[in-house]
This record gives C-alpha cells, structure tokens and sequence, in this order.
C-alpha cells in the first residue's frame, strides 16, 4: 500500500475509535502519536493496530513535534509509503477520500499537499461548532495552504524536514509557504475528506481558539517578514486595526468627549459589510469579534519574543 496514516491526538476517546477504524484497510501503516492521554487512549489504538508513539512530554508539545514523531517512526520502522495522510483524533475519514486523493497525488507530480471537503460532526450541537462547519468552507482548487487533514508526498515533506516543531499553531500553512518557494502546489479537492468533531460548547474556548489564530498569525509573520510574500501580514494587521486600534481609540477618545464611543460603529458596520458579501449573520458577527482575542494572541507572541520567552501552546479544549 502506498498510503500511511498518521494519526495525533490525546484523550479523544470514542473519536479516536472512529478516525482509527476509517483508516482501516485504505492506509497501512497507521501511526498513532499519544501526547499524554489519561483515557485508555494508547491501549485504543495498539489494540486497533496502529503503531504508537507516546511523544516525550518533558518537552514543551505540539502538534508539529507530533507529526514530526509519527513521520520519523515511518522511517525507524523501514517503511517509506509515497504518500501519508495526517489525521487529527477527533477526525473520521470519509469513504473514497483515500483513493481519491491518491489518484489525484500520482496524476499530479507537482503537489505537495491535497485536502478536500471537512465538515463539523454535529453543527447544531452549538453556535461554535456551526461557526467551526462555515470556516471549513473553503475554496476548490490550487490554494496557498491546507489545515491539519490532508494528504502529502512524502518526497516534498523531505525537501522542508517536516514541519517546524516550535510553532505552537500555524504549521501547515508555514511548511506550505516553504513548499510553494520550491515549486510545489497545494490543492484542495471538491470532494468528501473528513468529518470533525470540535466540541465547543463555550464561549471561553472560542476565545481561546482565536487567541491562538492570532499568536500563529503574529509568529508566521516575523518568521517569513523578509520574504516577498506577506506572509500573514494581513491577518496581523486586521486584527489589531479591529481588535486593538477600534476598541483603543474609543476609550482614548472618551478622555476628552463621550462621542468617540461612536468609533465602535465601525464594528456593526463591518459586520454588515461581510454580511452583504454573502456572510451569515452569526458568522460575520464572530469574524470581527475575534479580531479581539487575536490581537490578544498577537501581542502575546511579541511580548514572548522580546522577553525571550518560549510560548506555550494554548489549549481550547
């Protein structure tokens, strides 16, 4: 078979049963890489027949040192499959996704990366898992980057070593702005990938999941700042312009008149902006609300760095 899988995760338990079980029998073999799970989660996946690392916890985690682990395991067990499909634990694979990626992968040499179509489990579960399924949503086509499901070409992943292990969020898109520098295309397929089950029922998460957007955003921009690309300069603008700049001048403004609380107008405003341009409500609502909690992240990540701080990751479940 020329399709391995690896799959992350920790204590993902009846979600990890089925992203294991539909990867059976399309990919072999199944890496499973354990970053501390407290569920039964390793006795899960041995059982299953994955191979599975327990990745050393005394080192600060990531996702990026987890796919690392699972790709070097291919490696220490000899076995070198053309193309490998990244799986997040609480992700199931959908029917004829494998060998539809495959196909793609061997009729187009010069992709790297090809995701598709992934869709939240239970939308209706909570506003945040809706707003999750919309942001999912994205373009068909050839594409600047792919998230955390998808598939690779093995020999493209060997050109970059594998993905940067301190990026606490954003490493896809980082390893694909190295892969397109050397060439390479990314992809994504209008066809059915993955189910996703993020699980968010509190405001509390959401935030924190923004935060992490906006760290990664801030992080990716000074690792990439030199390079003609503008590698997630916008995003960092945007959010601290909606999320710093906004919120900042009204209240500087209110030291001198209580009109300037009108500069937060521009917040409905651009909410009813997006919302012209085809956005659901709820969506365009959350979209320029986040730009708060990401430019929290953002001005987290700048703070780390000047102070010589190593960031750790932010967890929003």
């Amino acid at each position: 078979m020329s399709v391995a899988a690896i799959v992350i995760g920790r204590n993902e338990g009846d979600r990890l049963l089925r992203c294991l079980a539909s990867l059976s029998g399309v990919a072999d073999p199944i890496i499973y890489v354990d970053s501390g799970s407290e569920d039964g989660s390793v006795t899960v996946a041995e059982t299953a027949g994955a191979v599975v690392v327990n990745l050393d916890m005394s080192h600060p985690f990531t996702a990026a040192r987890a796919r690392n682990a699972g790709l070097a395991r291919l490696d220490e067990i000899c076995v070198r499959p053309e193309f490998v499909q990244l799986v997040d634990g609480d992700c199931e694979i959908r029917e004829g996704w494998i060998p539809a990626a495959e196909q793609f992968l061997e009729e187009n040499p010069d992709v790297a990366f090809v995701t598709g179509r992934l869709r939240e489990r239970c939308p209706e579960a909570s506003l945040w898992n809706r707003l999750a399924d919309a942001e999912w949503n994205t373009p068909i086509g050839e594409v600047h980057a792919v998230g955390g499901i998808a598939m690779l070409r093995r020999q493209a992943l060997a050109e970059e070593k594998g993905f940067r292990a301190d990026l606490i969020a954003g490493e896809e898109p980082e390893l694909c702005l190295r892969l397109r520098r050397r060439g390479w295309r990314i992809y994504r397929l209008d066809a059915e990938m993955a189910w996703h089950d993020i699980a968010m029922t509190r405001f509390s998460q959401w935030w924190k999941r923004c935060r992490r957007g906006g760290h990664a955003f801030a992080e990716g921009a000074f690792l990439h700042r030199a390079g003609p690309e503008r590698y997630r300069r916008r995003e960092v603008l945007r959010a601290l312009f909606w999320g710093l700049g906004v919120p900042g001048l009204a209240l500087l403004g209110m030291f001198f008149t209580p009109w300037a609380l009108g500069i937060l107008l521009l917040w409905p405003l651009q909410m009813q902006r997006l919302h012209l341009r085809g956005m659901s409500t709820p969506r365009a609502v959350f979209l320029v609300l986040g730009m708060l909690p990401e430019a929290q992240g953002v001005f987290e990540f700048h703070l780390s760095r000047i102070m010589g701080r190593q960031r750790g990751i932010i967890e929003y479940k």
